[in-house]
């Protein structure tokens, strides 16, 4: 019985900065490693046991989830500005800026992971900065829309040989599409997104 309490229990609503950012990680970090892992025990079948326990390939994925991580930051970034923009009025930009510092809190919340190194991985931190940047230049998207320009990146980065692929691209985007919205959804019902601006204009 406490198994099936701790698990319909409702999850702790957002109302400040700390709590959105620790929605950011664990959404960051879910959509973009569900999708390899999923990915990967598909086109490996009958024999992902197999694949999963050979070192080559473990060291593989750990590479390709730290490689997609700040794609996941960026579109979960971009999402959570979708959802505050309507209660930042005239300080929207400020919303915006105080935002993107706390992905990148979020980033900066790991160390430099060895399967890709100290350059790759300060670059992909000026990159997440960059993409979060431009979102202040044009409306909000359709939640759906966010991870059209990080799609072919994202299944480019997958722990399988391009050959074996086939023409999965459209899959994986979909996957992206739908988790996100789904991750919106979880968002809007927790979040008091008013004292959350408020908090980060503070």
């Amino acid at each position: 019985m406490k198994l099936l309490q701790k698990f319909f229990r409702p999850r702790p609503p957002i109302g400040d900065r700390e709590a959105l950012a620790d929605f950011i990680d664990a959404q960051s970090a879910f959509i973009v490693q569900k999708g390899i892992y999923e990915y990967s025990r598909a086109r490996a079948g009958h024999y992902a046991k197999v694949l999963f326990a050979e070192e080559g390939f473990a060291q593989a994925v750990e590479r390709s989830r730290w490689q997609a991580y700040p794609l996941g930051l960026a579109m979960v970034g971009e999402m959570v500005d979708g959802v505050l923009r309507p209660h930042a009025g005239t300080q929207r930009r400020a919303v915006l800026d105080r935002m993107i510092l706390v992905v990148l809190s979020v980033f900066d919340r790991y160390p430099v992971p060895p399967s890709i190194g100290e350059d790759a991985w300060l670059q992909a931190r000026r990159e997440l900065e960059q993409r979060l940047d431009l979102v202040g230049g044009h409306a909000p998207k359709r939640v759906m829309d966010i991870p059209e320009p990080l799609a072919e990146t994202y299944f480019a980065m997958m722990p399988i040989h391009e050959k074996l692929r086939g023409r999965d691209f459209e899959t994986i985007r979909n996957y992206l599409r739908v988790s996100l919205c789904n991750i919106h959804d979880e968002l809007v019902d927790r979040i008091d997104a008013a004292a959350v601006t408020n908090t980060l204009l503070a």
